[in-house]
């Protein structure tokens, strides 16, 4: 694990989709509680179900699979992907419940990561920049709920139609 250098992670930050939501400035502040860079190997969980959530992360290089780990049959159910850029555990780093999915590298992979520790101070020195964090953060599971409503609605049409619908 690697302490990050602020100016490339500034940078990173502004290039991702949460940079557009908290601007050049709060990039920036972000940046300075990047707290590692950690590199994961082909197959390396990052975390997994259950794993209380002190952190969160965006993806530097490589991909990551968010799945589910059937115990009993060591089976892994692939359930999206995570590319450069991506936040990743930031549902459970704010609402402090257990991880909810496991996430494993697929290849090489690196992220930058950001410890309560850090971030919570944040909430009294740079409240604006916390808000515009869980702006993007609720932006986002918005257009995740939104999109599941709309394939819902469409397997239901398909299956009223008798699979003579969309698909």
């Amino acid at each position: 694990m690697n302490k990050p250098n602020v100016e490339n992670v500034a940078r990173l930050i502004l290039e991702a989709p949460i940079g557009k939501y908290i601007g050049e400035s709060g990039a920036g502040v972000l940046a300075q509680q990047a707290v590692r860079e950690m590199t994961l190997e082909d197959g390396q969980f990052l975390y997994h179900a259950g794993d209380v959530a002190n952190s969160f992360y965006i993806v530097t290089s490589g991909r990551l699979a968010c799945c589910r780990e059937i115990k009993n049959s060591g089976k892994i159910n692939l359930i999206h992907t995570l590319h450069h850029g991506d936040l990743i555990g930031e549902l459970s780093f704010i609402d402090g419940e257990p991880r909810t999915i496991s996430v494993q590298a697929l290849g090489t992979a690196s992220v930058l990561c950001f410890d309560r520790e850090n971030i919570d101070p944040l909430v009294t020195t740079h409240p604006e920049l916390v808000f515009d964090f869980m702006r993007a953060v609720v932006k986002r599971v918005h257009h995740t709920v939104t999109a599941i409503g709309q394939q819902q609605a469409e397997l239901a049409e398909y299956i009223a139609t008798g699979g003579k619908g969309r698909f």
